[in-house]
């Protein structure tokens, strides 16, 4: 059942694999270099936390029950959400970066990042308003269409905020805060069996 939902998850982690890109050897603007600096020393928690959100719905079991989806979804939904807007917070914390246009650039990734935040929100509220306690086949055939509403919601919250996060990721802003090893998100591990 949670197939659907890890594959529309997969399509969405435009900030934190941007984030987490290639370094250049470039010194570049030592004033972008530092606003960089300021902003991922800021959201680098917020970065492992959507990190390993992510990593908790693509590793719920897809045959799991229920409630165990609904547990581990719902609370991914809401540290996705509360990572998207802290990371909204720091950003206009961090001021606008020193390029062309960087008030645009800046404006725009929050308003994105807020709406996301937003977005997550409201799949979280969908997630819970889901009915686990059914177990017969209608229930469970109900709750997986739910979950795959739940996973086209997903993808049109992807697909529709991550104009605004490229443009911040591209260019010069984008190679700066691709340096800073702030903002540079592992993917989680998975525990050994024990």
């Amino acid at each position: 059942m949670n197939k659907k939902l890890a594959a529309a998850l997969s399509g969405g982690a435009v900030l934190v694999l941007a984030l987490s890109g290639c370094t250049s050897d470039d010194d570049g603007d030592d004033k972008l270099n530092d606003w960089a600096k300021s902003l991922c020393g800021q959201i680098q928690p917020q970065l492992e936390k959507s990190v390993q959100a992510q990593h908790t719905i693509v590793s719920t079991a897809a045959d799991g029950k229920p409630e165990e989806i609904q547990k581990a979804d719902s609370e991914a939904f809401q540290a996705i959400s509360d990572a998207d807007k802290a990371i909204a917070s720091a950003l206009e914390k961090a001021g606008p970066p020193p390029v062309d246009d960087g008030e645009k650039i800046q404006k725009d990734a929050i308003k994105d990042l807020n709406a996301a935040s937003k977005s997550y929100a409201d799949l979280k509220k969908k997630m819970d308003g889901l009915d686990t306690k059914d177990d017969s086949p209608d229930g469970l055939k109900a709750f997986s269409a739910g979950l795959s509403e739940v996973a086209d919601d997903l993808g049109k919250i992807q697909k529709n905020g991550d104009g605004a996060l490229k443009t911040l990721l591209a260019g010069d802003v984008g190679d700066a805060i691709s340096k800073q090893d702030d903002c540079k998100a592992e993917t989680p591990k998975p525990s050994p069996a024990q």
